[in-house]
């Protein structure tokens, strides 16, 4: 069923949840496509079976047989199934089973007109305090206090999210103005960034790729332009990559960035 999806197009998924969703997609157009074709047969042979020149008078009766009942009970029962069956149960999975700190990694994105702020906790796994009073568009997107310890380790970027392979991400997901629709396409997740809400988003990167972070919620006349990079990598990588920013995020300080 996945290489029906592949052949309309849609990309190989890079998430661990990716081929359940493909699965109950596949499914989902199996179902429109056998709708389309049972739904076209009928049209046709209405068209045949009461043409004027085969029934010039019209008969009242109506339908007496209860075919349409089998089938509207039939197609029915497909939906059921497939809406319990598959879709909860990955909608449960995906909104309730949130791993915990020890195993994941933790990131805030954080939306604004026209960009996604990233932010790391740093070596201590703790997120610095961040507060209004601190926030500059150009130096502190994310206003970050300076003086919070835990924040001295911190990594920031815009629209550069990084990522190491196989081991489950959680996205702590919001926004500045407003709403805005964090989408990654090749990890099967898309979900608002709401004002005032902190929303967490979680997958596991399965493979090493590149994509795009896109806005999927129409949020200004910037729109188009609010488009972040995807990176997956190795865990070597991924921690090659906090190191050197880090280092420059050291030489920043040095420099009196604070």
């Amino acid at each position: 069923m996945l290489k029906f999806l592949e052949m309309m197009g849609l990309s190989k998924p890079a998430s661990a949840h990716g081929a359940e969703m493909d699965q109950l997609l596949a499914l989902v157009h199996w179902l429109m496509a056998a709708l389309l074709i049972g739904w076209g047969i009928y049209y046709v042979y209405v068209l045949l079976r009461f043409r004027s020149s085969k029934q010039p008078k019209a008969e009242y009766t109506g339908v007496t047989s209860h075919y349409s009942r089998y089938v509207e009970i039939g197609v029915t029962v497909v939906e059921a199934v497939l809406l319990i069956g598959f879709a909860l149960p990955i909608w449960g999975m995906v909104k309730n089973e949130i791993p915990d700190e020890a195993e994941a990694l933790y990131v805030r994105v954080v939306g604004e007109q026209f960009a996604w702020n990233i932010h790391y906790p740093g070596a201590d796994g703790q997120f610095g305090r961040s507060s209004l009073e601190f926030l500059d568009a150009e130096t502190n997107p994310l206003g970050l206090d300076p003086d919070d310890e835990y924040g001295a380790d911190d990594i920031t970027t815009i629209n550069q999210l990084h990522l190491p392979v196989n081991k489950p991400v959680v996205i702590l997901l919001s926004s500045k103005d407003v709403i805005h629709s964090f989408a990654l396409p090749l990890m099967r997740v898309k979900q608002d960034a709401i004002p005032g809400l902190t929303i967490p988003v979680w997958f596991v990167p399965n493979r090493i790729v590149e994509s795009e972070i896109a806005c999927a919620q129409l949020c200004g006349l910037g729109h188009y332009r609010m488009r972040g990079f995807l990176t997956v990598e190795t865990q070597d990588d991924y921690d090659a990559w906090q190191a050197e920013e880090a280092a420059l995020k050291a030489e920043e300080a040095e420099g009196g960035w604070w």
